[in-house]
This record gives structure tokens, C-alpha cells and sequence, in this order.
């Protein structure tokens, strides 16, 4: 448009397309779309991509209609959404297609219209069921008071931000009140990436914690009982730990008897923590036992935080008393509220079994009903 001198016209941040802008929209459509088949069409030597072809299919997959008058004014040739072909999609995707759905709709009269690439992304998100719905943005689209970037949020956060924070812009108003239909819709994971980081779309998919901002129906981190399933990513945690002699070596097979016994903290599917807590039931005490972090998150209190749910479990199962045995972690313990105690300080049962080689510090503290 700027190229033959048509000045954009907008109402409420909708663009008037004229004939003379849809013609523009049109051509770079299809510019866009034939560079894309071509760099898909690319055999990469010496790559994992070598000799693969990959098809891209594209199509008259949405109909729609005029967006109509606004504030007096035609705005001609915008359109909107009336219905994606969901079936028509599945089918190429099925079939191992990539499918391009262009920000293009058509009317049962044969028009064209220019339709909100994302208003067009959000419903096809929607209407195919995605795991994923993902923004390619110019600039990070959420940030904090202090500028950083808001690395995730669930959708009740995602809903109050967008109520209540009078100084976000219109792009990211709209990116996310969009992420905030799709989530309400079914759409589980939203990400907002900056497409200025190179490769950013395998970094945000391909790495545990992205490099964008995720909006997603729960939490990203969840802390909760350890199920069977999870024996492999506690062992993935412990197993250096217990290389270093700093626990004390655990078969599977115990751990899968004991396994009520512990809690993990989830994050995006994997065990990043993890924490025991062994019952003794005459003396109403118990164990802190295996406490283990992903050494990526030592210094994001996620220990802190596993410990306090810990806690939490114990005065709920009505233990006045926690202790645990360490070799190299006193001093967080010490933070934590725990005190200097000894061998005659733990149950009988623990007593039986103290190993005097291994020379434990003994600590304990005393919990609050």
C-alpha cells in the first residue's frame, strides 16, 4: 500500500479494506504463501531434514462475511469469521500436510474479505481442538511492573491483567483477550513469543521453560502426590545425589512400595522436585526424607516451596514433630525452623537403623496444629 501511495484507514483499530487495500491484501497473500511453499519445498543436506518433502496445503477453509458499518463508516471488504472447515483441515492434516490458512475468508457469493490474522488463528485454534495456540509477536507482549517479561499465567491471572492494568497497549489487549477466548474455549497452552529471537519457536516448545509468556487453564507448576509414574523423574533426581553420597541409596523397588509416601513439584509434565515424608505413627513424628531439586531451579525457592507443602501434609496427618538426617544441607535446614538434635531424638524404629558411618546431623523441628 505504501508503495502505490493508498493510505490505511482504520475505525476502532479495523482496517477499511477498499478494493484498492484488498488487491494489496491479495498479492501479498499470495507472496507470502509462495515463499513458504518453497522454503518447505528445501531439501536440507547433511540435516535431519535431508530428501523429506513436505506438503503445504491451503484452501478455501473459512467462510466469512462483511464486518459491516461501524461509527457510520462501510468498511467494505473486512470481513468476519462465519465458520471454519474443520473437517477439510483435519483431513490434510491427517493426510501429513502443513495446512497455511491465509487471513483470507469467502463469502457463499464469492467475495473476499480481509479478516484479523488474529481473530483467524484464535477460532482455528479453536474449532481443531489445538493443544497449542502460538503468537508470533514484534515485541514481548507481556511484562511486569518492572518490565520483565510475565513468563506464565493461568487464565483467571491472564482475565484480572487484562481487567486491570490500565497501561497495556491495544496490540496486547488484543493478543490477549484472544489467548483468553481460546483458553475459555478449550485451547490448553497459549504462548506469546517474540519473533525477533531467532529459532524462537523451537526454544519455546523444545525447552522446559520457553522463552515466551504461557497462558494455560492451570498452573504451569503443580505440586502433588507422587504417582507410580513419576518413579522415573524422582529417580532422575535423586540418582546424582546418591552418586555424590549426599543421600542415601534407595532401590526402585522401595520407592515403589513407598510411593504415597512422597510429593513432587510438576513442571510442565516433569518432576523438577521431590520430597518423602515417612510416617511414624506411635510417636506421631515423621521424616523429611529425599529432598531433591533440579539443579536448573535451586535458586528459584522451588525447594522452599516443596518443603513448606511438605509441612503442610504433616500437620494434617496430625505430627507434632518432623526430623531429617543430613550430610550437606544443615544450614537450610536451620532456615527452615529446624534445630541441632541427636540420635536419642529420633523413634526407636529410625534408631535401630541410624548408620553411625554415615554420621547424619540430626534435625528437628516442631510443628505448629
Amino acid at each position: 500500500m505504501q508503495e502505490r501511495e493508498i493510505q490505511p484507514a482504520y475505525v476502532r483499530d479495523l482496517r477499511v479494506t477498499d478494493e484498492a487495500a484488498l488487491a494489496c491484501v491479495k498479492e501479498a497473500v499470495g507472496s507470502v504463501r509462495i515463499k513458504i511453499e518453497s522454503l518447505f519445498s528445501m531439501g536440507l543436506p547433511n540435516s535431519p531434514m535431508a530428501g523429506a518433502r513436505v506438503k503445504v496445503a491451503s484452501g478455501n477453509f473459512v467462510t466469512a462475511k462483511p464486518a459491516g458499518i461501524v461509527d457510520g463508516i462501510d468498511l467494505k471488504f473486512t470481513g468476519q469469521i462465519r465458520r471454519v472447515d474443520s473437517t477439510a483441515i483435519k483431513t490434510r492434516l491427517d493426510n501429513g500436510d502443513i495446512v497455511l490458512v491465509p487471513s483470507l475468508g469467502y463469502s457463499p457469493t464469492g467475495e473476499t474479505f480481509n479478516l484479523s490474522s488474529i481473530d483467524l488463528a484464535t477460532c482455528c485454534a479453536i474449532e481443531l481442538s489445538a493443544d497449542k495456540l502460538l503468537f508470533m509477536v514484534s515485541e514481548p507482549v507481556l511484562t511486569d511492573d518492572r518490565h520483565n517479561m510475565i513468563r506464565q499465567l493461568t487464565l483467571a491471572e491472564a482475565e484480572r491483567l487484562l481487567d486491570g492494568k490500565d497501561n497495556l497497549n491495544d496490540d496486547t489487549r488484543r493478543y490477549l483477550a484472544a489467548g483468553i477466548l481460546a483458553c475459555r474455549r478449550g485451547v490448553k497452552r497459549i504462548h506469546f513469543t517474540d519473533q525477533a529471537i531467532d529459532g524462537v519457536i523451537l526454544q519455546e516448545l523444545f525447552s522446559r521453560d520457553g522463552v515466551g509468556t504461557l497462558l494455560s487453564t492451570i498452573s504451569f507448576d503443580a505440586i502433588r502426590p507422587a504417582v507410580i509414574e513419576d518413579i522415573g523423574g524422582i529417580l532422575e533426581l535423586i540418582s546424582p545425589l546418591e552418586e555424590k553420597g549426599i543421600l542415601v541409596r534407595r532401590s526402585r523397588e522401595k520407592m515403589e512400595t513407598e510411593i504415597d509416601d512422597y510429593t513432587v513439584l510438576i513442571r510442565d509434565g516433569a518432576v523438577i522436585a521431590c520430597a518423602a515424608l515417612h510416617i511414624y505413627e506411635v510417636e506421631k513424628v515423621a521424616e523429611l526424607a529425599s529432598l531433591a531439586v533440579h539443579p536448573d531451579y535451586e535458586k528459584n525457592a522451588r525447594g522452599r516451596e516443596l518443603y513448606n507443602a511438605i509441612e503442610r501434609k504433616a500437620i494434617d496427618k496430625g505430627i507434632t514433630r518432623l526430623f531429617v538426617l543430613t550430610t550437606h544441607a544443615s544450614h537450610w535446614f536451620l532456615e527452615q525452623g529446624f534445630t541441632d538434635a541427636g540420635v536419642d531424638d529420633l523413634p526407636i524404629e529410625k534408631r535401630k537403623f541410624f548408620n553411625y558411618q554415615r554420621n547424619s546431623k540430626v534435625l528437628v523441628k516442631v510443628l505448629c496444629q
